[in-house]
């Protein structure tokens, strides 16, 4: 993938949109519902942009929606890709590289997750602070992109401590409980073990999920400002005596975020 590519799938997508964007939105399983809050929406297919790839997971769309949410200009991935979908690494992460080609500066991430901390509980939301990248590869392996970032990425900031601070202040003054810990990033598609969620545990994982590493490591890469958040959909694997489903993980993310929405709408608010 060189930088070519991203400006040709940059170009397509800036010729659909009216107005350049300032931030970017993934919004993971269950969790696309902000994409209808959009104001004055442009909707653009990933299967019409060029080298784009389509998304195959159980409850994402699949397109760019553009326009503007609480009074500034967004483009929202209504429906990210996965590396558990057969997609490299680089196709991962080709949608964040082209957000930042139209100019975004701050690149705001969703996700369902599970939960591994014992003390959170199902519904919960959580300002990812850190990361564990146990997903076995880095998206940024493969031939620099001297034009996006440098060889060798910091990752010490990788979310960015003035948006963190920014989102407890607003959760608080919303009345929002919103903890605060580490995301720990598997491969998927199957779900962890219990041995490895108690591995995990140890590790300083609070939560556990298939994405958002691959798309942050990008972002922090060529230097946006990122914010996550993660909505425990499940708890993980050995907390309670049950299998877990992917239906559970989308409909916990339907009943539950309406609360994300209404954090990062207020958010973006005082980004202007």
């Amino acid at each position: 993938m060189n930088y070519q590519i991203i400006c040709e799938a940059a170009e397509y997508v800036r010729s659909k949109i009216e107005k350049q964007p300032k931030i970017g939105i993934i919004l993971g399983s269950g969790l696309g519902g902000i994409a209808e809050k959009i104001e004055n929406k442009i909707e653009i297919p990933y299967g019409e942009i060029p080298h784009f790839v389509q998304s195959t997971a159980p409850g994402h769309k699949g397109q760019f929606v553009s326009g503007i949410l609480s009074g500034v200009p967004v483009i929202c991935m209504q429906g990210r890709l996965h590396y558990y979908e057969g997609h490299a690494m680089e196709q991962v992460i080709f949608p964040v590289r082209v957000m930042k080609v139209l100019g975004i500066e701050t690149l705001i991430v969703t996700n369902a997750a599970g939960g591994i901390n014992l003390s959170f509980n199902v519904g919960n939301l959580m300002l990812i602070e850190d990361h564990i990248n146990f997903m076995g590869r880095n998206p940024l392996i493969g031939p620099n992109i001297p034009e996006l970032g440098p060889r060798f990425c910091d990752m010490s900031y990788t979310y960015t401590p003035e948006l963190r601070e920014l989102a407890k202040k607003t959760a608080a003054k919303l009345g929002i409980d919103l903890k605060a810990g580490v995301y720990l990033a598997c491969s998927g598609p199957s779900y962890e073990t219990p041995a490895e969620i108690r591995a995990f545990r140890t590790l300083g994982a609070d939560v556990v999920g298939m994405s958002t590493v691959p798309e942050a490591i990008a972002a922090s890469h060529c230097g946006l400002n990122v914010l996550a958040f993660s909505l425990v959909s499940n708890m993980a694997a050995g907390v309670l005596d049950r299998k877990l489903t992917e239906e559970e993980v989308i409909e916990e993310g339907k009943r539950n975020g309406a609360v994300l929405q209404n954090l990062i709408m207020e958010i973006i608010a005082q980004l202007k």
